[in-house]
């Protein structure tokens, strides 16, 4: 059995190495991440990454499963020049084993819901920075506490479209030059292919929300597992595209979930800037929105909005204008060095 991991691990890392790996960087999981952390651009563009010429086959079966994703990158495309909506060749599907599929290891399963009292003065909450602390073990990240300057990665959560509010918020990052990320669940990508098209084309990130949205603390890791790649094979097949960043469905998580994810190769994204703005029946007006959330802005913050808000569509610019007033420098995820 060891000389049997041993070889896969060599075969791994010789895999790591060869063209498929971009320019926009890459990311390693769990207690040593640090020391597999690679150099990356400063860019925020999607690269092109060279064709897959066989399957991509994950097997992570044992505790040390996320040593097999050594450089592995965090976003992959298909080879430039295809016949496809994104121009990107179809990537070949990915079959992942469950490690420890029964937790033997009694990672606990308590409920954990990810919430916290709102920033002030330029400063993360306090439960925020204890937050992170807990999650570098996983590297997952809610907050950026290793950056250098004032960085903000702004995030957006899409499960359903609302009068063309993301085509709005498109054109406010597209105008202003702001990447950002957009967590979407497999019905949404199915129903708006134009939309997950302009993202990708316009570099900015799509990440993994899951397939049916559910609680992930209540499901087995078998279930988390298939949640995770059959969102991540119908991006591979039909836009040729596949971002490792994963946003956990109503930031509902345990210690086995955030566990699980990490062993698949995703970097579990939540956030340290957030309000009440789901609800499209609430409308405070764009005032409002820009007062609450440059009120929370803080260096390293992890900005959570959702495109189905009028307030945010309004307010989007004019929340990017202030931040980078106040020094602030708007990063995509791609940079962010755990």
């Amino acid at each position: 059995m060891k000389k049997l991991f041993c070889l896969i691990l060599i075969i791994c890392l010789a895999f790591s190495f060869s063209g498929c790996v971009n320019e926009d960087g890459i990311t390693q999981f769990s207690e040593t991440v640090k020391e597999r952390r690679q150099s990356e651009t400063q860019s925020t563009r999607i690269e092109r990454s060279e064709p897959m010429n066989k399957p991509t086959e994950v097997s992570l079966t044992d505790e040390s499963a996320p040593k097999a994703q050594q450089g592995a990158p965090l976003v992959l495309t298909g080879a430039a020049g295809a016949d496809t909506q994104t121009g990107f060749a179809p990537l070949e599907k990915v079959t992942y084993s469950v490690s420890d599929p029964e937790n033997t290891r009694g990672l606990s399963v308590k409920k954990i819901g990810h919430s916290h009292g709102p920033a002030s003065g330029g400063k993360a909450h306090h439960t925020v920075v204890e937050f992170q602390k807990t999650f570098d073990k996983y590297g997952a990240l809610t907050l950026d506490t290793k950056a250098q300057e004032k960085v903000l990665y702004l995030t957006f959560d899409c499960g359903w479209e609302y009068e063309n509010l993301t085509a709005k918020v498109l054109d406010i990052l597209k105008e202003k030059g702001v990447p950002a990320a957009f967590f979407c669940t497999l019905d949404h990508i199915k129903k708006q292919p134009e939309l997950i098209v302009r993202m990708i084309k316009e570099g900015h990130i799509v990440g993994n929300h899951s397939t049916t949205h559910p609680s992930f603390s209540s499901i087995s890791r078998t279930k988390m597992k298939d949640e995770i790649e059959q969102t991540e094979n119908y991006l591979r097949e039909s836009f040729g595209y596949c971002a490792k960043f994963f946003r956990f469905p109503a930031g509902e998580y345990n210690e086995s979930a955030l566990d699980l994810v990490s062993s698949l190769g995703y970097v579990s994204v939540f956030w340290s800037v957030a309000y009440n703005d789901w609800n499209v029946k609430q409308i405070k007006g764009k005032d409002y929105a820009v007062k609450t959330v440059c009120e929370r802005l803080h260096p390293g913050a992890v900005i959570l909005l959702h495109s189905v808000s009028k307030d945010n569509a309004a307010a989007l610019g004019e929340i990017i204008d202030k931040a980078r007033s106040d020094g602030y420098v708007f990063k995509a995820l791609t940079e962010y060095k755990a």
